[in-house]
């Protein structure tokens, strides 16, 4: 049965982001009602036409339980990724999770580059320039949006 398991033993507040360009830390918190021997395993694959990988690196609770795991050299493709986190306990069966994402809704993009400003003495006018932020995409600059916020002046 897909639900096979013991009600409230799948993870809880699963959450993904990419940081730095290429690296993903993926989180969650064991399942309330899971014993208390409950491991769990994440699983994922970046499109349809790729093998599943487990995670390398767990991240762990101070009862070596695996609660999250980071990834490394993460690229953004078009399609949605697929997580799903397996558990095991000698006591009873755990319910699964799984879920899409597109992971460049989850990527935090890093500062723009290169930013200076031109600001002539006795002049009023400023000249601001940057570099978009580095990313996994190749995203069209233009989908890029800037705020500045000038404190001093």
């Amino acid at each position: 049965p897909v639900f096979a398991g013991m009600n409230g033993s799948a993870i809880e507040n699963f959450s993904c982001v990419i940081y730095n360009i290429f690296l993903m830390n993926c989180t969650w918190q064991a399942g309330r009602d899971a014993p208390a021997d409950t491991q769990y395993f994440l699983y994922w694959r970046e499109s349809r036409d790729e093998e599943e990988m487990e995670c390398e690196l767990y991240i762990k609770d101070e009862n070596f339980r695996n609660t999250g795991c980071i990834f490394q050299n993460v690229s953004i493709g078009s399609e949605e990724a697929y997580f799903l986190v397996n558990g095991s306990s000698k006591d009873s069966l755990i319910q699964f999770y799984d879920e899409y994402i597109d992971l460049y809704k989850i990527e935090i993009l890093t500062a723009p580059l290169n930013v200076t400003a031109d600001c002539p003495r006795g002049s009023a006018d400023c000249i601001i320039t940057w570099h978009p932020p580095l990313t996994s995409q190749q995203e069209d600059p233009g989908c890029f949006r800037y705020e500045i916020s000038i404190q001093n002046k």
